[in-house]
């Protein structure tokens, strides 16, 4: 069973959340991804799992930044319970902090293999989400994806193909590689060079330079089963999404 979701970021400029809910109600999404400060800053998180209820959607993916995972595991637990999370993905690290070579990216996988013990002992899959740099090529020509994926075993990935496709990598290789592995996959599109620069480049889904029913093809042959569109800068939530979900379902 394919489930298409909708990452929240993509409405972030968009308020109030529970109008965004209900548009992508309307619109037939089932279900939704959440994000950092969206589930880890508010007070109560059943207020966000009763929007949820109320529009017949559910949150089974979430973004949520690895400090607040390493410094308050149990309510990070306690929360995608709450909501009813079932997948957890580091999203990010900020470019001071990310390593230089293959020893540097072997031991950030190492800090995510040990973050991730809790989280999967609670019954919950957790995993990486990548951008451009972990697909760039290092002095000796390995990929920090790699490196990482090979020394934490228990880490799933949701891969973000748009991203390996901007550092000039094969997703099909990756996809290939690692099947199973990747749990989820973020479904967003490219802009052809020079349009869509009031969107930094980013392109409705089906409608950007992203070879997406090929790519949509063999992430369903490798076991991918929740797939999420995301878009990061879109002038107008409800054209993408609408967009986004119609061109998914003809993939």
């Amino acid at each position: 069973m394919t489930d298409f979701s909708y990452q929240l970021y993509s409405s972030r400029n968009f308020p109030p959340l529970d109008n965004t809910f209900k548009m992508l109600s309307d619109l037939g999404y089932k279900g939704v991804e959440g994000y950092g400060a969206l589930v880890t800053e508010i007070d109560d998180p059943s207020e966000v799992r009763a929007q949820l209820d109320q529009n017949n959607l559910k949150m089974t993916s979430c973004h949520i930044g690895l400090d607040f995972i390493q410094d308050e595991a149990a309510r990070a637990i306690s929360l995608a319970k709450t909501v009813g999370i079932e997948q957890v993905f580091v999203p990010f690290l900020m470019p001071d902090s990310r390593p230089n070579d293959a020893d540097g990216w072997r031991a950030f996988g190492k800090v995510l293999a040990e973050a991730c013990k809790p989280i999967v002992d609670a019954g919950l899959a957790f995993g990486w989400h990548n951008h451009d740099f972990e697909f760039t090529k290092l002095a000796t020509g390995e990929l920090p994806m790699d490196l990482i994926l090979d020394i934490a075993p228990d880490l799933s990935m949701e891969f973000d193909v748009a991203w390996a496709v901007k550092a000039d990598s094969d997703p099909l290789t990756f996809i290939n590689k690692y099947q199973n592995r990747i749990t989820a996959a973020h479904i967003k599109d490219i802009a052809p060079v020079g349009e869509c620069l009031d969107e930094d480049g980013w392109a409705d889904v089906g409608h950007g330079t992203v070879a997406w029913p090929q790519l949509f093809a063999a992430l369903k042959a490798a076991g991918t089963e929740l797939f999420v569109m995301e878009h990061d800068n879109p002038s107008d939530h409800q054209r993408f999404a609408s967009r986004a979900l119609a061109s998914a379902q003809q993939f």
